[in-house]
């Protein structure tokens, strides 16, 4: 996806563009899950004793039953340092074991589910900007970033009149007091 800046015509059509985002990923995630799954079932008898595959069992448990970890869950867990099943080179890390997979497959779905999340609390801002009834004659020139609404531009179709109702006008007195 990148970072890209794209206009919208709409809310309306901006929304659906987040709602197809969040489809997209969903899918994603949903095929990630069970390729984990697969491999899970697969490697079960070969490594099912070891502390690394213990705890990718307890999240693929864990997905089923919520798709999204909650922001706070996820703040609660320490960041794990990578495992000496990675070699460093140059700008990558290399593995050869099915612990790699294991862990990319994990790191993944984590990374989408909080993309998700994220897309739909934009999606939840952007309705709300509905509800505040910004108008039909408006660009929202949006800047996005991997995949994600970041920033909105509001732009007036018509001219540039609109964006002086978003400008913090105030005028400012000061006294100044005489010396004697």
């Amino acid at each position: 996806m990148g970072t890209e800046i794209r206009t919208f015509y709409s809310l309306k059509e901006l929304e659906e563009a987040i709602k197809e985002q969040v489809e997209f990923y969903k899918s994603l995630a949903e095929d990630y899950s069970q390729w984990l799954g697969s491999f899970l079932r697969d490697y079960e008898q070969t490594y099912g004793d070891e502390e690394w595959f213990k705890n990718l069992a307890a999240f693929n448990k864990t997905l089923k039953v919520k798709k999204a970890p909650k922001k706070a869950e996820r703040k609660g867990k320490k960041k794990k340092k990578e495992s000496s099943i990675w070699v460093d080179f140059k700008e990558l890390m290399l593995s050869a074991s099915e612990q790699g997979e294991a862990e990319i497959l994990f790191e993944a779905i984590e990374k989408i589910n909080g993309k998700i999340e994220r897309l739909e609390r934009i999606k939840l801002a952007v309705e709300d900007l509905e509800k505040v009834g910004l108008g039909k004659d408006i660009l929202y020139i949006t800047y996005i970033n991997d995949g994600v609404p970041e920033k909105i531009v509001l732009k007036h179709k018509m001219g540039e009149e609109f964006g002086e109702k978003f400008k913090f006008i105030a005028d400012f007195s000061v006294s100044k007091e005489l010396e004697f």
